[in-house]
């Protein structure tokens, strides 16, 4: 049974996520705040707790808010987390998925969205982890474009040689790009290949993973040599000549 930590400082939101996730069979742990959060995850490191598989972080809480916490989960955590924030901000999506999100839902949030993402992040990283894990299904592929090198039986990437440190959903994304050298992938094609699920909002994560993405890889983020846009389209990846 895969389990998610539910981290939001309200008793009755905290209640409400139970109720979504418990129905799709999943067991949830609460925390109402980030410091909680970490304490858990702790607990996990000693086998004192089941590992978790998925956060879902609320953004504004008491003691530590979601975006410090999201920054120490990733000093040492890869499992996926989603933010969930207000409506009306949209700063705190966009620095949560440069620190680290991999996604977000707004509040008040609607259960069919927020299972669909849920389902979607869990995929993409247990898939993850068999990889890994060395599963002998998963696919083994080395990719090069320019000085990009790419290789999936280790999930790692390398720019001109030197490591790069990427969040599972950004190494996907470059995965789509490097496996299909200038074609143009529209944002919700984009999202649809990546998180596998077609749901409301996808063009703005999508732009934050890809300038994140540029942030890495580009020397020049305003710049860009690999990711370009293709005004009115979407994005493809050149040579970086």
């Amino acid at each position: 049974m895969n389990r998610i930590l539910v981290a939001d400082d309200e008793k009755d939101i905290r209640k409400a996520l139970r109720i979504y996730l418990e129905s799709e069979g999943y067991e949830v742990i609460e925390a109402s705040n980030g410091q909680e959060v970490l304490d858990l995850l702790a607990k996990t490191d000693t086998g004192l707790l089941p590992q978790i598989q998925l956060i879902l972080l609320d953004v504004m809480m008491p003691v530590m808010d979601g975006i410090i916490c999201l920054h120490k989960i990733r000093e040492t955590y890869n499992l996926p987390v989603i933010l969930l924030t207000a409506k009306s901000e949209n700063s705190d999506k966009v620095l949560g998925l440069t620190v680290g999100a991999d996604d977000y839902v707004t509040k008040p949030f609607d259960p069919v969205e927020l299972i669909a993402r849920v389902k979607s992040q869990l995929r993409r990283y247990l898939l993850l982890g068999n990889a890994k894990a060395g599963n002998d299904e998963a696919e083994v592929s080395h990719l090069t474009i320019g000085g990009i090198d790419l290789f999936d039986d280790e999930k790692k990437v390398t720019l001109d040689g030197v490591s790069v440190a990427l969040t599972p959903t950004e190494y996907d994304i470059l995965k789509l790009f490097m496996q299909h050298p200038g074609k143009v992938f529209a944002p919700a094609e984009i999202y649809r290949n990546v998180w596998e699920d077609p749901v409301p909002g996808a063009e703005g994560t999508v732009a934050v993973h890809i300038r994140h993405l540029r942030e890495k890889l580009e020397i020049d983020p305003a710049d860009p040599r690999y990711i370009i846009v293709v005004w009115g389209q979407g994005y493809k990846m050149t040579q970086g000549n």
